[in-house]
């Protein structure tokens, strides 16, 4: 009996935690979902006027796709790493571990290379 009245304590415990955010009564000016997006935006330093020119777009696709290497990088590490340390002594897997490595690590300085090179080409035509 003891065992269920934890469980569901905890159970409750963590409804509550994950329900009571939504009860927050805190108001900014504009309680619509877009104004306290732009709110959040304005604060996070971005520009919320409404216009989108190309090259902010084209940044934007640009620096997303480079955060989505990183990101890869970091989880092939982690594979490699896992991998190399279940090797328990088999060389094939250890060596595959290691190439896995100096791959993701070419990767990530082409990575940042391409990354160094858009950010001066980008500079360069905005302070045209």
């Amino acid at each position: 009996m003891k065992k269920h009245l934890n469980t569901i304590f905890s159970l409750l415990f963590l409804t509550a935690i994950l329900i009571f955010p939504y009860f927050v009564f805190a108001t900014t000016a504009d309680t619509s979902l877009k104004g306290r997006l732009e709110t959040v935006g304005e604060m996070g330093g971005y520009k919320v006027d409404g216009s989108v020119n190309l090259l902010s777009m084209v940044g934007l696709v640009i620096n997303s796709i480079l955060g989505l290497l990183g990101t890869i990088f970091i989880i092939l590490m982690i594979y490699a790493g896992f991998t190399w340390m279940t090797a328990a002594g088999n060389e094939q897997k250890t060596e595959k571990a290691i190439s896995t490595i100096k791959h993701s690590v070419i990767g990530l300085v082409i990575t940042l290379s391409s990354w160094a090179i858009w950010s001066f080409i980008f500079t360069a035509l905005i302070n045209k």
